[in-house]
């Protein structure tokens, strides 16, 4: 059949893989939304992510916080609880916002080498 798309994983399957992947930020760096969904493997994805993360249960320690938007932005409002809680914890890591913005080539996450061959799930 021509143009037939394969049926999505179920949704806690990819929920798990985004949340490993999101596992594996360092302290102190950040991803977007989009470089998750690539490397959990969702290509064009990055809603896919938000939605995960939104479903993360309540006391995980998925550090959620340290994926911010492709320009360098919190996702949150200025004004909101969330962005304030995730400013504040990503000023904890030593990661700072300048007018808004995170400094990607400062504080974005590359994957080294050795993480690609040799950490879980990737």
């Amino acid at each position: 059949m021509t143009g037939a798309r394969e049926p999505a994983p179920p949704t806690l399957e990819v929920n798990r893989r985004i949340w490993r992947t999101v596992e594996q930020i360092p302290p102190g760096k950040v991803a977007t939304y989009g470089q998750i969904a690539d490397l959990a493997g969702l290509g064009r994805g990055a809603r896919r992510v938000g939605r995960a993360l939104r479903d993360l249960p309540k006391q995980s320690s998925v550090p959620w916080y340290r994926v911010i938007r492709a320009g360098g932005q919190i996702a949150f409002p200025a004004d909101s609880d969330a962005f304030k809680r995730q400013r504040s914890q990503l000023e904890q890591e030593g990661v700072s916002l300048v007018n808004g913005r995170i400094d990607l080539g400062l504080y974005g996450w590359q994957r080294t080498l050795d993480e690609l061959l040799w950490k879980p799930g990737s």
